[in-house]
């Protein structure tokens, strides 16, 4: 498996209710990710789940409302990682 199929694996394996960071998908490369999830067009690749560390999103309305359709908790703009974040 390469790293593209790797990134991919890790967000399709995140359950609905959780978010991981691009740096989870993608241990020390989380750009990669990133890059990965924009090219992207396997409709079946959930990376409304994949937020920032921060817990920020990268496409904002869009996104926050496929997360909050899976009852992701927010605490203002941002995930609640505390809450959402898939353990390891």
């Amino acid at each position: 498996m390469d790293r593209t199929e790797r990134v991919l694996e890790r967000v399709r394996n995140t359950p609905p209710g959780f978010v991981r960071t691009y740096g989870d998908v993608s241990p020390g490369a989380p750009r990669f990710a990133g890059s990965v999830l924009f090219a992207c067009t396997d409709a079946g690749v959930p990376w409304h789940r994949v937020v920032r560390a921060d817990g920020s999103l990268a496409k904002g309305r869009r996104q926050r409302r496929l997360l909050e359709a899976e009852g992701i908790p927010f605490r203002g703009e941002r995930v609640d990682m505390r809450a959402a974040r898939l353990p390891d």
